[in-house]
């Protein structure tokens, strides 16, 4: 079931005219009808309409770039400047600029490299991504969910349930490559796009775009591997080099060398592969870091586990003495084996991610403390979007106990907020703090349907 490509329609979406423009349709069409065609001429259809499209796509509160522009300074002439660098594009004449170098902590506290692109940069990448999905959402397999149209981390979510529980799924391999972001082989990702794209001027485009360099205090360094995280081509850059070095071979090999089930589940660099038997999983695992050595990639040896896991883990480990079957984790959702209350069979549970909810309360603790005197109000209506934001994503189910606690976390950080406004207001008590919470907050209640109802109804095949 996660094998092939869903039945979803692979309509794009935008907020505005969107793209379904008769020549995007044509390359969409000439796409699913010949795996093999090469496309010789697209940048014509990085229109001025299609560039204005990629404008009103970007975040409107993003922190500019090297040359400081805002999307809401752009946005004053916007048909002039969209017109100038429309013939810039076509012409020739346009340059990327550097993207910006940023830094944000990481889980494990250390720092994840961040590149904020230029504002004419991001118009220009997002309309040649929109391009460029018409041809690789043809392409692209049923198990890669990462930033494509139609698809989110739930979907990922939901098919990875189904192939643990209910496919004869044994061993799980847990894996993470290490940095691919900043690993990414240039000369490769552009072989990879020339497979499908023949048009000079967009490769010179893409060329461009990742040789662009980093500006780090004023300071311009050279790249010549890597795409930066952040720029707005880079989640389809990333799964095209993916879906040659990975996806494609994985199909490959299972085909060939497995002797039971394989499934695989990719969001973006993140993935998950089920095993029925051992030797395959053992095998595959070391075929796969060959494969990825090839390629200039690499697994992490700390974070890639191979883990018994499935409907026998918890008894098979009990009579060799192991303990109860590890865990792993998948876009932000600790995975445990358990059993259902209503027969006893086996289950996959999903927990809010530990260190995930601890992180978040701890950025509500600052900013509650930070805004500890404004308007109890004010500070309501924040920490329900929040809150709300939060269930949203989170609340699936068997999860109610992990929201219950991030929501009883919320509140105490708000507590603790508002005592420090005075020394009077050190009295509040947890009482009166529970009115706060039912006038403001949001009660946990299971929104996400059980991923094998959703998956089916997806898959109907």
């Amino acid at each position: 079931m996660t094998e092939g490509n869903s039945g979803q329609p692979p309509a794009d979406r935008t907020p505005s005219r969107g793209l379904a423009s008769s020549g995007l349709d044509r390359v969409r069409a000439a796409a699913r009808r010949d795996p093999s065609l090469r496309f010789t001429a697209l940048l014509h259809h990085v229109t001025p309409s299609l560039l204005w499209d990629a404008y009103h796509a970007l975040r409107h509160d993003a922190a500019p770039g090297v040359d400081g522009e805002t999307w809401v300074g752009y946005g004053e002439n916007l048909e002039d400047r969209l017109a100038d660098l429309h013939a810039r594009v076509h012409s020739g004449r346009y340059r990327a600029k550097p993207s910006k170098r940023a830094w944000i902590p990481k889980g494990d506290g250390r720092l994840r490299p961040l590149g904020i692109a230029a504002l004419e940069d991001k118009i220009v990448q997002q309309a040649v991504a929109w391009v460029l999905s018409a041809i690789y959402e043809a392409d692209f397999l049923g198990f890669s969910y990462g930033f494509r149209p139609g698809r989110g981390a739930h979907d990922a979510l939901d098919a990875l349930w189904v192939a643990l529980a209910e496919r004869p799924v044994n061993w799980v391999l847990d894996a993470d490559i290490r940095s691919f972001f900043d690993t990414l082989d240039h000369e490769r990702l552009l072989e990879f796009v020339g497979y499908r794209v023949a048009d000079r001027r967009l490769l010179r485009l893409l060329r461009k775009w990742l040789r662009a360099g980093v500006s780090e205090d004023g300071e311009w360094s050279r790249t010549t591997v890597g795409t930066p995280q952040g720029a707005v081509i880079s989640p389809l850059l990333a799964n095209v080099y993916l879906h040659y070095v990975l996806d494609l071979w994985v199909t490959e090999w299972r085909s060939r060398e497995a002797r039971g089930e394989v499934y695989l589940v990719r969001y973006a660099d993140d993935f998950v592969v089920g095993f029925q038997h051992r030797d395959d999983a053992e095998r595959c695992l070391a075929a796969m870091r060959e494969r990825f050595a090839r390629f200039g990639l690499e697994l992490h040896s700390e974070k890639t586990r191979l883990i018994e896991f499935g409907w026998f883990a918890r008894e098979n480990r009990a009579r060799r003495g192991e303990g109860k079957p590890e865990t792993f984790s998948f876009l932000g959702f600790t995975h445990l084996c358990g059993k259902r209350r209503s027969d006893g069979r086996f289950t996959v549970h999903r927990q809010t991610l530990a260190k995930r909810l601890r992180a978040k309360v701890k950025k509500v603790r600052e900013w509650l403390i930070a805004h500890c005197h404004d308007p109890v109000p004010e500070m309501g209506r924040w920490l329900r979007s929040v809150v709300r934001g939060y269930f949203n994503y989170h609340v699936v189910p068997g999860n109610w106990q992990a929201l219950a606690t991030f929501r009883r976390e919320a509140s105490r950080a708000w507590l603790w907020a508002l005592r420090r406004r005075s020394h009077k207001g050190r009295h509040r008590s947890w009482s009166r703090m529970t009115r706060l919470m039912e006038t403001w907050l949001p009660k946990v209640r299971i929104l996400h349907p059980y991923p094998n109802v959703r998956f089916h109804a997806r898959h109907p095949r």
